[in-house]
């Protein structure tokens, strides 16, 4: 998909947003859902936490966007794939500067140099295993950002194709067993790792939004954008 096509269609969000992909949700072996992916059913707060949805054109103009996969410890998503991104600060004006603050301590992301502007938000997700209520922060870049993980957090950047996530994309179906819950869910399999959580449906809703016009070939001349 091209970067400019994809840039206008995000700065101008449609409302409401289509729903992210129901196969990306993980349910309990059996058929129940493991949790709201919005809210704790419990109804009290959840931690804030934000994380960056960062797309940029690369030298054909086609648009990608910045993965992590986390290093292996001891937290919650260790060894996980993800956006950049984490819990809230008390100094953090809003979900927006929360998502820059970690992808500049998790990637060195400088938003001045790559030309990064905040375009818009996607659906807020409950993550249940750390209960984080996530903001997704979507921003574009306009030359590809010059990225160095940090070792501590950040075993490799991963930067696939946003139209790896349009909804005809291949899903590969999973079950296995975290933290004793049986889990069934969808995943994009990239470079030998599984994405799935929440991750893949801010992907799947991603890509339900540029779904439109990587179907219309008059959106990239005389070809489809996709």
């Amino acid at each position: 998909m091209r970067f400019d096509i994809a840039a206008d269609v995000l700065t101008r969000l449609p409302d409401p947003l289509p729903v992210p992909a129901e196969v990306m949700m993980p349910v309990l072996v059996g058929g129940s859902e493991l949790g709201s992916p919005a809210m704790p059913r419990s109804g009290r707060p959840a931690r804030p936490a934000a994380v960056l949805v960062l797309l940029y054109p690369d030298a054909e103009g086609e648009a990608h966007v910045i993965l992590i996969e986390r290093t292996t410890g001891d937290g919650h998503h260790s060894g996980e794939v993800s956006f950049p991104g984490g819990k809230s600060e008390p100094e953090d004006a809003d979900p927006a500067a929360t998502a820059l603050r970690e992808a500049n301590e998790e990637v060195a992301l400088d938003p001045d140099a790559a030309g990064v502007r905040v375009v818009g938000l996607l659906d807020r997700m409950w993550i249940p295993v750390s209960d984080f209520d996530v903001t997704p922060v979507v921003a574009l870049a306009e030359r590809p950002p010059r990225l160095t993980p940090s070792p501590a957090e950040v075993a490799r950047i991963i930067e696939p194709a946003v139209a790896r996530f349009l909804p005809d994309a291949p899903v590969t179906m999973v079950e296995r067993t975290i933290r004793e819950w049986p889990l069934r869910y969808g995943s994009y399999e990239l470079d030998g790792l599984s994405v799935w959580g929440a991750t893949a449906r801010i992907l799947s809703q991603l890509g339900a939004i540029l779904a439109p016009v990587s179907a219309d070939p008059s959106a990239d001349g005389d070809r489809p954008t996709a």
